[in-house]
């Protein structure tokens, strides 16, 4: 038999147990039997969520005594585990797993198999449906299948019958009545005050077993197709214009609503007896439960990429299509969400939408992009927000400090206020600054220049009187597009950029994807075992191995600078010929558009990335043949110390004030003295405003940082004496057993310089 015909002939019977007139402990004990029946399984057993503990309600060939007597803690026993994990188990030996608990009222000892699924309500396990055997033998898949069916037809009766406490099964008594501080990742730094709104209201199916097959595979089409619809339009209103990143977003979002695989297991759910929104929940469980098993964060990135579009499926199809977004924000709101895909947090009034908290969420994620852009706060990774937060509560976000304070006390809520004011002071100080160049106090000039990665970042330069983009992450258009960015589409973007800028200098970074930046299209070129991703086959080295990327990026660069200046920097450069090859492919392209009259940039300046330690000692080499030198510190720490700066244990662990990245950075600079050579400092390090201060005391006099720095920094630089840090500088770093940070703080404190 079938899945579908076997979950069929269940939801059939199910079906005639539910619209008795039954009470609720009798279809109980009825569905026990018919589950029991259809699989031929000696047992049958339910358990549910009551004051905590999951309790025996119904059993076919256990104890019946047992029922309303055994209970087990969530994560206790094979059962408890289930409920815990919120996951599936099937085992041919029960008592090998290192969970299973022996209960003796249950007389349970002669069963050797188990198979258990979680019967979910609302997104959290509020029992469990197992079933047993003599005979040790895993359950087919099709019996799991019928299994798992069966538990969402028990959820919606558990439900109406309110077998459960609704409150208890969401977590909600005791965590959602006085302050509560939740923790998780910083996606996107900033600090918002604003009312809790839930991005999704909760879609309740209302009507499980399908009355006709036929019927719900004609809704669910007509969903697919309205869902593609909706799509469409949101690309036509795309904030970032027609053919920019926000585009390839969607692109991508395209390429999962076409996926034949997602349709069909949905249309597979249809044929076991369900409706469409039962047959769109049911294949949107196994995803999430799949999402937990995935280790890569890139892949289970596209994973809720994929959620992201079942969600508006499961709207469309049950005509409750409103998000928050749909319903428009009436308050200052922080926006609360399991995951959010791009295209929905576009849709939102940015007037009113001043933070983000989502529970899973990652740094790769599209999201995240889109939101720094738009310079909304993120918090991801925030676990139990919907046993913590209550529509409607009051929220202090501190995504800088990866943290939020719900429904705070008045002390709280005036002291955030307090602090809150205070960095709108600055940050209107700052903007005071928009026009004022940086001088130091001795009167040297520093270039103070902004980071970007998409065509808005670009007025963040009148924004803040940066000097020009130092970085312009040309591979964020890969990342958020399904397959490669088409040439003309390139061209497009970086004439947008240069003409953005206006006069100030734009340097280009060629497209930097591969290891914690993965693309589905070039899958093939990164090998699977890549250990270290971070230091493998990545960037540069990529993109020479691609000789059609590189080419068609360099042909796009040089047509959108026809006319004009235009800086191109190559990054992971780690020997001189690495940049010759890269250089030689421009060349080769500039050659080509010479020979068909068209009109070339008016001058080209090439640069290189210093992120591999291995550049630093053939410089002499290399820098006659540069314009400018990017050190790029992120990177360029974590090779120096061996320490991924992914993992959260590391991250903390190595300073970028200790002796040996300082040395380093100075030998650099002291390597390059009389080249001509423009050396800058492209990173967090230059941003933060104790590291900046140590790097002009080492000789830097042009960084590269996120538009929110270059206020602060402007400010630093104004009251910094050069001669005076550099002397204390080159003291400190004689002496290696200096805690250069704390003098550093000291030094910076008894001349009123202010530091993060």
């Amino acid at each position: 038999m079938t899945a579908a015909a076997s979950a069929r002939q269940i939801l059939t019977r199910l079906h005639e147990v539910m619209a008795s007139r039954m009470y609720a402990q009798g279809k109980l004990d009825r569905v026990v039997g018919i589950v029991g029946e259809s699989l031929t399984s000696e047992v049958c057993s339910i358990y549910l969520l009551r004051e905590g503990m999951l309790e025996l309600f119904a059993t076919k060939g256990l104890n019946q005594s047992a029922v309303h007597v055994t209970r087990m803690a969530i994560g206790e026993g094979l059962t408890g585990v289930i409920a815990d994990n919120v996951e599936t188990l099937n085992l041919a030996e029960a008592k090998a797993h290192p969970d299973f608990q022996y209960r003796p009222e249950t007389g349970e000892e002669k069963f050797h198999s188990f198979a258990g699924v979680p019967i979910v309500y609302r997104e959290r396990a509020v029992g469990v449906l197992c079933v047993q055997h003599v005979e040790p033998r895993r359950y087919e898949e099709v019996e799991i299948e019928a299994l798992q069916t069966t538990a969402m037809v028990l959820s919606e009766l558990i439900a109406n019958a309110e077998l459960i406490d609704e409150e208890e099964a969401l977590g909600l008594s005791a965590k959602q009545s006085g302050p509560q501080t939740l923790s998780g990742l910083t996606l996107v730094k900033g600090l918002a005050v604003g009312r809790a709104v839930y991005h999704q209201p909760r879609v309740q199916i209302t009507q499980v077993v399908a009355d006709d097959i036929e019927a719900e595979r004609q809704r669910v089409y007509r969903a697919f197709d309205k869902m593609r619809e909706q799509i469409d339009t949101l690309t036509g209103q795309a904030d970032f214009g027609v053919g920019g990143e926000q585009e390839e977003v969607l692109k991508t979002y395209k390429m999962f609503a076409y996926d034949e695989g997602w349709s069909r297991r949905i249309n597979e759910a249809i044929d076991s007896g369900l409706t469409a929104e039962a047959a769109i929940e049911r294949v949107q469980q196994h995803t999430r439960m799949r999402m937990r098993e995935i280790d890569d964060p890139l892949l289970a990135d596209r994973m809720h990429d994929l959620e992201d579009l079942a969600n508006r499926l499961l709207r469309i199809v049950s005509g409750q299509l409103g998000t928050a977004a749909s319903q428009g924000l009436r308050k200052d709101t922080i926006l609360i969400a399991r995951n959010l895909g791009p295209a929905e947090l576009l849709e939102y009034d940015r007037r009113r939408l001043k933070g983000v908290i989502l529970e899973e969420g990652s740094l790769t994620a599209h999201v995240v992009i889109v939101a720094r852009s738009m310079g909304i706060p993120v918090l991801g990774r925030a676990g139990g927000v919907r046993g913590i937060i209550r529509d409607g509560d009051e929220v202090l976000l501190d995504a800088t400090a990866a943290s939020a304070t719900v429904r705070p006390t008045t002390s709280v809520a005036d002291a955030f206020e307090t602090r809150f004011a205070k960095t709108r002071e600055k940050q209107a100080a700052y903007a005071e600054l928009r026009d004022v160049e940086p001088f130091t106090r001795c009167g040297t000039r520093i270039q103070v220049m902004i980071n970007a990665g998409l065509r808005d970042d670009i007025s963040a330069l009148a924004m803040t009187g940066a000097d020009g983009v130092g970085l312009f992450r040309t591979e964020f258009q890969f990342l958020v597009s399904a397959t490669l960015p088409q040439r003309e589409r390139q061209t497009r973007l970086y004439r947008d950029v240069l003409d953005a800028a206006g006069n100030k200098p734009v340097i280009f970074r060629t497209v930097d994807i591969g290891g914690d930046k993965s693309v589905p299209y070039l899958a093939s070129d990164i090998a699977d075992n890549d250990e270290n991703p971070a230091m493998g086959w990545r960037a540069l080295r990529l993109a020479l191995a691609r000789e059609g990327l590189m080419k068609a990026q360099a042909r796009a660069l040089l047509e959108a600078g026809a006319g004009r200046s235009l800086h191109v920097m190559f990054p992971m450069v780690s020997e001189p010929w690495e940049f010759d090859a890269a250089k030689t492919v421009f060349d080769e392209q500039l050659a080509f558009l010479r020979s068909k009259k068209k009109l070339l940039p008016e001058s080209i300046k090439f640069g290189a990335m210093l992120e591999v330690p291995a550049l630093a000692e053939v410089l002499d080499l290399l820098l006659p043949k540069l314009s400018f030198l990017s050190v790029g510190t992120n990177d360029l720490t974590q090779f120096l110390f061996a320490a991924d700066r992914g993992n959260p244990i590391l991250a903390q662990r190595y300073d970028w004030l200790s002796p040996s990245i300082l040395r380093f950075l100075r030998r650099v600079i002291q390597n390059s003295v009389g080249s001509g050579v423009d050396v800058a400092v492209c990173g967090e390090m230059g941003g933060r405003r104790l590291e900046a201060l140590a790097l002009l005391g080492i000789g830097f006099r042009r960084l590269s940082i996120t538009p929110a720095a270059v206020g602060p920094i402007k400010e630093l630089v104004r009251k910094v004496d050069l001669a005076e840090i550099s002397a204390a500088m080159t003291t400190w770093l004689m002496d290696p057993s200096i805690d250069i940070r704390r003098e550093l703080t000291l030094w910076a404190e008894e001349r009123g310089i202010e530091v993060d």
